[in-house]
């Protein structure tokens, strides 16, 4: 008779199982060798005290004493397959052996009733980045990370966390820098050892150059073999050293939770990139620390300019008859006091491309992005003023600041102010405070340009011109310029755009007019070819997290080739029902390489792509797709998708000139 005190779980059939054959089988959470030997039946301990091989894996084999012997797949180490003794020569006494019982054909295994589960490091770690704000993880669960990612489950079990298993871990680098972005706040980054890590470095360096807090956690091998060259040993230290702030191995003798606070504190306040390395057995190693809070560690940002500044500010301001204010992502937060002064100022607002919407384009203050990707609007005013009011902008040499203009520079960070080349008043403080401080300190010009008009000038020179744009036809695909015209009409007015790299790009910065609350998220600095769709998936999971998000429609724009970079993510949205619309330029090539060996006089060469057909790829996912090949389907077809619930992909046929 079974024991009654034992729990019985069930692992399987008789059928299931040979004469004379092995197989791995879960008990709850235990992992077993089920043994059909001789007639009888056997449950030992799955792993092999030599790494861990699983016995369930091997067979059993006859030794050179004709003894049958159950073998390790990975070492060859023997166990008696009825008893679970080593055949002697070994340092282990044997595998642990757990009752077995069949009952009319279905085989049950005793295991004691489980106890509560011991808290570790890895808990202890979790719920101090919970309570320090991480909200949602990224990632892919693997053998040297599984300690960690158990944590994780049971955070999303209560509710605490959200998890997103993605195909890659480079999409879940820019997922999560795209989630720092937009929200300020980090997301965390799950990954195995080696390949898993080391996958991420491109996205952590988006994130880097870009400003964007994330948590990168990654597994390790077992701090035993750790340095000799074990399987997927590398030097994770060193591989992270140059793109994280704080990077730091999580050993068992270590302070894991002070650990776990100062890489949230990193990522938060230096909006940069923490690393974590986790070795495989110290995560489940017990603790009892008490989870780390952020209360009392992190201050106000709220740094207000010198006295002396503001009053060089207000001079040269009050002194100019052509102010133009130039903002740059980094003055988002501060956008209402911004377009505030410019309606004070009677001053045009000329964006950079990864500021874009602050001030949306239907603004009488707005002039559009200025530089490479920009507008004709945003250039005739920067040729024409007097003074740039440069507000939480970088000076990328993409974004056609001039630099022999008399420049007010704002940031608050000091290493930002006069970057790449002298500015005749660098501020050093928050942006927002700097704009509350002219509001009450400038006065109106009476001698200054009326550049309100003329900016109602220039937007109807330019739509005139975008207009004529649409005659164009080469008979080849669709214009771009038609595809940004539908989505400015219908996109919601708080739509949060991915976009990704290429022609498509520099399509959207000038063709899209932005409205409302809408923001644009991109890789900036590094430009990242594959950004476009695990952004989508990252700023969708930040708009579960943040309710100042909530209900926003998140909408991804790419060429072909930047969606083959990381086209299985698509069945990531379908996974978890995110409701996003991609929009797919297709022109069969790297469409802006070619324009750049034209414009290098070099031959075109190895930029064509051979491709499937992207929306019958989407249905096959799980997802809606259409294609759309005349521009009269343009619009029908864009507002049936955004309409969707769920991921829905337009695949749009265009012509790789027409940008």
């Amino acid at each position: 008779m079974a024991n009654e005190a034992l729990d019985w779980i069930s692992v399987g059939y008789v059928e299931d199982l040979p004469e004379g054959r092995v197989k791995t089988v879960t008990a709850r959470t235990t992992s077993i060798c089920l043994v059909h030997f001789d007639g009888q039946w056997a449950a030992m301990d799955n792993r092999c005290p030599h790494q861990n091989g699983p016995l369930g894996e091997g067979s059993i084999e006859k030794g050179v004493d004709d003894q049958c012997w159950v073998r390790c797949p990975w070492h060859g180490w023997d166990f008696d397959p009825l008893t679970g003794k080593p055949p002697g020569g070994h340092e282990d006494t044997g595998q642990k052996m757990f009752p077995i019982d069949v009952r009319d054909g279905e085989i049950f295994v005793g295991l004691e009733p489980e106890p509560e589960a011991p808290r570790t490091i890895s808990d202890a770690m979790v719920e101090t980045f919970v309570n320090w704000g991480l909200k949602s993880v990224f990632g892919m669960v693997g053998h040297s990370n599984l300690g960690l990612a158990e944590a994780i489950r049971l955070k999303v079990g209560s509710k605490d966390l959200k998890y997103y298993g993605i195909r890659h871990e480079g999409a879940a680098a820019f997922a999560a820098s795209a989630y720092g972005k937009l929200t300020g706040m980090p997301a965390g980054c799950l990954t195995i050892a080696g390949p898993g890590a080391t996958n991420l470095l491109t996205g952590m360096w988006d994130a880097k150059v870009d400003r964007a807090p994330v948590l990168a956690l990654t597994g390790q091998v077992q701090t035993q073999v750790l340095g000799p060259g074990a399987f997927q040993d590398i030097d994770l230290a060193s591989a992270f050293a140059a793109v994280s702030r704080f990077s730091q191995p999580v050993l068992g003798g270590a302070n894991a939770v002070e650990l776990a606070a100062l890489a949230c504190k990193n990522a938060i306040i230096n909006q940069d990139v923490a690393h974590l390395i986790f070795p495989d057995d110290v995560q489940t190693v017990p603790s009892d620390k008490p989870a780390s809070h952020p209360e009392g560690r992190i201050s106000r940002v709220d740094v207000t300019p010198s006295a002396s500044d503001l009053d060089a500010a207000t001079d040269k301001i009050n002194a100019a008859k052509r102010p133009i204010i130039i903002v740059g992502h980094g003055a988002f937060d501060a956008r209402e006091k911004i377009i505030a002064l410019a309606e004070k100022l009677g001053a045009p607002v000329l964006t950079t491309f990864k500021a874009k919407g602050l001030i949306p384009d239907d603004h009488p203050n707005a002039a559009g992005v200025l530089g490479r990707s920009g507008t004709p609007i945003a250039s005739w005013f920067m040729n024409e003023t007097d003074l740039i009011i440069a507000l939480g902008a970088s000076f990328s040499n993409h974004s056609g600041i001039e630099p022999s203009k008399s420049i007010i520079q704002v940031d608050y960070d000091r290493m930002q102010l006069g970057k790449f080349h002298p500015v005749d008043l660098p501020v050093w403080g928050e942006v927002g405070v700097f704009c509350d401080s002219m509001a009450i300190r400038v006065k109106p010009n009476t001698k200054a340009v009326d550049q309100v008009n003329e900016l109602a000038d220039r937007w109807r020179i330019w739509r005139d011109e975008k207009t004529m744009r649409l005659t164009e036809d080469h008979g080849t695909g669709l214009h771009s310029a038609a595809v940004f015209k539908a989505l400015s009409e219908l996109a919601p007015d708080d739509a949060i755009f991915a976009v990704d790299v290429g022609n498509n790009t520099y399509s959207f910065g000038r063709y899209l007019e932005t409205k409302g609350t809408q923001r644009v998220l991109m890789s900036g600095y590094l430009g990242s070819i594959g950004f476009g769709l695990p952004a989508a998936l990252g700023a969708w999971a930040a708009a579960q997290d943040f309710d100042a998000l909530k209900g926003r429609k998140v909408i991804s724009i790419s060429g072909d080739g930047g969606f083959g970079q990381y086209p299985m993510e698509f069945t990531t949205a379908v996974k978890y029902g995110m409701n996003i619309t991609h929009l797919l330029l297709h022109n069969g090539q790297l469409g802006k390489i070619s324009k750049e060996q034209r414009a290098g006089e070099w031959p075109v060469w190895e930029t064509d792509l051979v491709n499937p057909p992207f929306s019958a790829f989407a249905r096959l996912c799980g997802g809606i797709g259409e294609k759309v090949t005349e521009a009269d389907q343009i619009a029908p077809v864009l507002k049936e998708a955004l309409a969707a619930d769920g991921p829905a992909l337009v695949e749009f046929m265009t012509d790789a000139e027409l940008v």
